[in-house]
């Protein structure tokens, strides 16, 4: 990580082949978003570290020398160490440790990604640090359209996350395992919760506040295929979801969901198709992604918001 900690703020530098404004694209997708919010190309973000309420201000600061993120902390200065540990919850966040010129390199011989690799240059995959947050979220998203899945996200980060108030303004956590593993099956389905998708994060927060998973005990595996069984042991947790998880939490970018919705639906526009692709299809004009094929798939998805191509 490449920071500056100027105690009242903290500096990061990413690396060069980094482009905020692409993320911020990604990130303003939904006006239902909860758990951060934009006003003005600044984010807004609640974490609790160390058990205290810190809310953050995040901006880029585009000096064409030395551009850096900027965090700054509106209600109060943590400590030294807090400011460490949302130095590296950014960091994460942005997947600023990728080195991303090998995926340039392929995607710029690929006739699928080149156009996209060139249009989105500097785009990270925006990752979900929190391994409960990014299994609840991918198992809200099943079999529902996004805008339901971010209804039901609201709804249950303002029934059982945390806030913290600023200039009239309510921030919230995502709610924690500890939290939820207290619930009942139908604290979430008066929320609209199907019994299925309530009881399957009740148990994932039950097997998270008692030790047996965490994002720990998961990188602890390290082959890919090894993580991925462990998570499908998990009931409610499929081949997409454990995907989803090991590429938005786990950051490995061999992680491929391939019968993932929108990446067929980016698929069949770009490559103006009259109906979805197969999963064989999919596996052909995947075929020189290997070792990037998160990536792909986060640029496939970037291009369903955007209709200039």
């Amino acid at each position: 990580m490449n920071w500056i900690d100027h105690e009242s703020y903290v500096e990061l530098y990413p690396p060069k082949e980094f482009n905020f404004e692409e993320c911020l694209t990604f990130l303003n997708r939904s006006p239902l978003e909860i758990i951060y919010q934009i006003k003005e190309d600044t984010i807004y973000k609640l974490l609790k570290v160390r058990e205290t309420l810190i809310l953050c201000k995040i901006d880029y600061n585009n000096n064409h020398n030395n551009p850096s993120i900027t965090i700054e902390f509106p209600i109060h200065i943590p400590s030294n160490q807090c400011r460490k540990e949302i130095a590296e919850y950014v960091w994460e966040w942005f997947d600023l440790d990728q080195d991303l010129k090998e995926f340039y390199l392929m995607a710029n011989q690929d006739s699928i990604l080149k156009p996209l690799s060139h249009k989105y240059y500097g785009l990270r995959i925006i990752g979900i640090p929190d391994l409960f947050e990014a299994l609840v979220w991918a198992i809200i998203g099943q079999q529902i359209n996004l805008t339901f899945a971010y209804t039901l996200k609201k709804r249950f980060s303002e029934q059982f996350g945390e806030s913290q108030l600023f200039e009239g303004e309510t921030y919230w956590l995502f709610p924690t395992p500890k939290k939820v593993a207290s619930l009942q099956v139908d604290d979430l389905r008066e929320l609209q919760f199907t019994t299925r998708k309530a009881e399957y994060i009740i148990n994932m927060a039950n097997a998270m506040a008692n030790g047996e998973l965490s994002k720990e005990l998961l990188l602890q595996q390290k082959d890919y295929q090894d993580i991925h069984k462990s998570l499908m042991k998990i009931r409610g947790v499929g081949a997409w979801t454990a995907d989803y998880a090991i590429m938005k939490c786990l950051h490995y970018t061999n992680a491929f969901p391939i019968a993932d919705v929108g990446l067929h639906n980016a698929l069949k526009n770009l490559l103006k198709l009259d109906r979805k692709p197969t999963i064989e299809e999919i596996e052909e004009y995947a075929i020189h992604w290997e070792g990037w094929q998160a990536y792909a798939t986060f640029y496939l998805w970037r291009s369903l918001y955007d209709n200039n191509l």
